[in-house]
């Protein structure tokens, strides 16, 4: 059996996500399938070609629903998980058909997908998540920002946060599908040694130090909120916690920035911040109306990288509404 499994590419969850579902997959459903990996990005525009739904199974974790009768398992945890209405009522039909039901889960209450998936293996399927409990618990911090600090999680000590930032960086579309399988078959300070990896460093890490100096430069903070626009340097990914290490008492944060796909309005929410819960905004609303999405925490908005104006109008939008919301740690 052939199963092509489509993950949230560029993205630390997506990846452990793909690698524990195929690790679930062999050893409690189908023993002896193989598996090839297909990464998806959110982007203005479809997100899902049918052609390549190509598998005997095809699953798709950490990402958006797809009502295609082609795919036969998906794992979600995002608040905006349905493109359009008419998709939420495909999966809600589903979950009132036993068959379907026990292949396709959603819950936005979850920190990470990783997380997610391993509950729902364990107890539906009898996985045994001990060998990967490592995993699951990066997979919970990087996904829902739960670093003990700003200097955590710009600085990046941890093997799992120079994993990250391979990840998000990596432009090879073959690199992440072999990574994929190692992820829950060997420890992650040992994937950073392998030689496919071990070069990619270096490189990334200077990348980053620019990175945060472009954005110390271009950043303000206002009631609360930091905006900064650099849209004018080509950004495949930089770190989205940069601003908050720079304006720890910051609420949000807004970001403009182009890479070589999309103009990416990238907003968030200071994941050490001491204002009320209950005035927080919920940024997946925002977002939604722009054509975005995300968790109430932390979302983003893509257009084509021809539309740069419309997207920095989006933007300045939503600086304005936060920056009146006025909240500050």
């Amino acid at each position: 059996m052939q199963v092509r499994v489509f993950y949230h590419d560029k993205c630390f969850d997506g990846a452990c996500s793909a690698s524990l579902f195929t690790r679930f997959h062999r050893e409690c459903v189908r023993p002896g399938a193989s598996y090839e990996y297909h990464g998806l990005v959110h982007r203005a525009g479809a997100l899902f070609d049918e052609n390549e739904f190509t598998g005997d199974e095809n699953a798709i974790v950490d990402f958006k629903y797809s009502a295609s009768p082609r795919v036969t398992w998906w794992f979600d945890h995002h608040q905006s998980a349905f493109l359009t209405a008419e998709d939420r009522e495909h999966f809600l039909a589903c979950q009132r058909d036993a068959a379907c039901a026990a292949r396709k889960f959603f819950d936005p209450d979850y920190v990470s997908c990783t997380g997610f998936l391993a509950q729902i293996a364990a107890t539906r399927f009898g996985f045994d998540t001990a060998p990967v409990k490592d995993l699951i618990h990066w997979a919970n911090i990087v996904d829902g920002a739960r670093y003990e600090s700003p200097a955590a999680a710009v600085e990046m000590a941890a093997p799992a946060m120079k994993l990250t930032l391979i990840i998000e960086s990596m432009q090879d579309p073959a690199f992440i599908p072999r990574l994929i399988p190692l992820l829950t078959e060997v420890p992650l300070s040992e994937i950073l040694e392998q030689p496919f990896v071990a070069p990619l460093l270096p490189p990334l890490l200077e990348r980053h130090s620019q990175a945060l100096e472009l954005i110390r430069s271009r950043a303000e903070e206002r009631n609360g909120t930091i905006f900064f626009d650099i849209s004018d340097h080509l950004l495949e990914g930089f770190n989205k916690f940069i601003p908050y290490y720079l304006f720890p008492h910051a609420t949000y944060s807004i970001g403009l920035s182009k890479s070589s796909f999309r103009t990416k309005v990238a907003v968030g929410s200071n994941p050490w911040t001491t204002a009320d819960p209950a005035k927080m905004v919920n940024l997946a609303q925002i977002c939604e109306r722009y054509g975005g999405g995300g968790h109430a925490r932390v979302g983003a908005i893509s257009f084509p990288p021809d539309r740069e104006t419309e997207a920095r109008a989006a933007a300045a939008e939503i600086v304005a509404e936060l920056r009146a919301n006025g909240l500050r740690a």
